[in-house]
């Protein structure tokens, strides 16, 4: 009994807080015979996973976090994550409601772990967790490094980071496409129309006549067999009076 090859998987590098299980779900359904494999990364480990000289840890493609140096590559921004100032539970900014806004200036004087380079997100949470300081960051973070001793709130006056799709330049196999259409809603039959139509639409192109680059009309040929036309200079025998 032989057994059939299986096929490379097509790899998906992942930064931290980002939620895959409706696109694995969609590939899985569309594309049973490519299995996707989703690459844990770093932010900073995100855009150099793309080099051809990480060999077999290469990935296809990264799901980023902006901002990320853009040239050479290919980018597609997903949708926004919402800041959000991670506290102890206690805090003074606690008394609004989870779903409320807070300015910035509510916890101006408190230690920001988050800008200590020393610390993980992760070690910043555990650092707040103990009473000292706030931590800001995407709400997709604050939520995978969430402890008990401490919740979040919305920050109104900060900016909003951004998950954005992210390939080298230059490349588009049929994978990567797929790929795209997935997390942009394309409906499998689209994506497998558009691909197909192409070829079609180039080849018509091909047999199509170029145009006059004077911008001039081809001549007319008159049909034969009529008689003079008016212009010919030529005139009609006039009647006896």
């Amino acid at each position: 009994m032989t057994t059939e090859p299986t096929r490379t998987p097509f790899r998906i590098g992942v930064v931290p807080g980002v939620t895959l299980s409706k696109w694995s779900r969609l590939w899985e359904e569309r594309r049973p015979e490519t299995p996707l494999a989703f690459v844990p990364l770093a932010d900073t480990d995100a855009v150099p996973a793309l080099d051809d000289a990480r060999g077999d840890d290469r990935v296809d493609m990264v799901l980023a976090r902006l901002p990320i140096e853009v040239e050479g590559l290919s980018v597609i921004r997903l949708y926004d994550e919402r800041a959000v100032v991670v506290v102890p539970k206690d805090h003074a900014v606690t008394a609004a409601g989870l779903e409320d806004e807070v300015e910035a200036a509510a916890f101006d004087d408190e230690h920001r772990h988050d800008l200590d380079p020393s610390l993980s997100l992760a070690d910043a949470v555990a650092v707040v967790a103990t009473g000292a300081g706030v931590a800001v960051m995407p709400q997709s973070l604050a939520r995978l490094h969430a402890r008990k001793e401490v919740t979040y709130r919305y920050v109104a006056d900060l900016p909003p980071t951004t998950i954005a799709l992210v390939w080298p330049e230059g490349e588009l196999t049929d994978d990567l496409d797929d790929f795209i259409g997935v997390v942009r809603g394309r409906t499998a039959r689209s994506s497998r129309s558009r691909r197909r139509d192409e070829p079609e639409q180039e080849a018509t192109a091909r047999k199509g006549s170029a145009p006059d680059p004077r911008g001039a009309k081809p001549k007319r040929t008159p049909p034969k067999g009529r008689g003079p036309q008016r212009g010919t200079g030529r005139s009609r025998p006039r009647r006896g009076r």
